[in-house]
């Protein structure tokens, strides 16, 4: 198949996936971005160790996993906010782990470790607070903010592709224009509107500051991440998906929107 045919289809069937998983139940929605955390935190490693980087793998896993699970159990009401407080000792243990490894830059290789876990586990974990409600899981804020993140890249491809003439950040990506970034705000803002039509565990004025915020970071994730391909010299985070690269070249507007949009929720709700 052509590299479009690929990226359909893969694109299709992962939609498909991403919205079954969210809609069926809370379980299926916490198995599926579990398998996304270790994933994305084991190809961020795989690109460091390609560079001659030396991140503990294993440790950043452990704690990346942990990290996730935890927050799934404290926002479930399975165990209270107290067991946060774990996280801070637990997080020094890559530096005792470190003493072992006998490895060039052991300081350089923790602080390598942490970002992973900071970068991908973080963010992923932070969805939690967005699934649940008081009283139950809330698959319609989940589904939204994924709805809004590809409105906005649909928007800002075509609106690109369109009229796109002033570059956004050629430095980074040469490819953006500001067009293409009004576009995909236009359109999130639509979709956010009929969002708010069907989806009412948000109100309108929820559902707009959400589309907004995905529309500002969710650009400013891509250029993240398309700096550390940039620094790390490679064209693609990883080849999992094809015709989209890695886990970190498809959600990497989402790592980065995802505790902003926690923030703006916690403050206004």
């Amino acid at each position: 198949m052509s590299n479009l045919q690929q990226r359909l289809l893969a694109g299709v069937l992962g939609g498909a996936v991403f919205i079954g998983a969210i809609y069926l139940s809370q379980w299926t929605f916490f198995v599926l971005f579990l398998a996304l955390t270790l994933l994305g935190l084991l190809e961020f490693y795989r690109l460091l160790s390609a560079r001659g980087f030396q991140p503990n793998r294993l440790i950043g896993a452990v704690l990346g996993v942990g990290l996730y699970v935890l927050g799934f159990a404290v926002e479930r009401g399975d165990v209270t906010s107290d067991w946060l407080f774990v996280l801070p000792p637990v997080m020094l243990l890559a530096l005792v782990a470190e003493l072992y490894r006998k490895k060039e830059q052991p300081f350089t290789n923790v602080a390598l470790t942490l970002v992973g876990v900071f970068y991908i586990a973080a963010p992923f974990t932070l969805l939690h607070v967005l699934a649940f409600l008081p009283d139950r899981y809330s698959w319609q804020i989940i589904l939204g903010v994924m709805f809004l993140i590809w409105s906005s890249d649909t928007g800002a491809y075509a609106a690109g592709k369109s009229f796109g003439k002033n570059k956004l950040f050629p430095r980074i990506s040469p490819g953006k224009t500001w067009e293409g970034w009004v576009g995909g705000v236009l359109l999130s803002l639509l979709v956010a509107w009929i969002l708010s039509l069907y989806f009412q565990d948000l109100a309108l004025e929820h559902w707009l500051g959400v589309a907004v915020l995905v529309s500002v970071f969710g650009v400013l994730g891509d250029l993240v991440e398309s700096m550390l391909k940039r620094s790390l010299d490679v064209k693609d985070s990883g080849t999992l998906i094809p015709g989209h690269g890695g886990i970190l070249d498809r959600f990497d507007s989402l790592i980065l929107v995802v505790p902003f949009l926690v923030a703006f929720l916690e403050l206004v709700r």
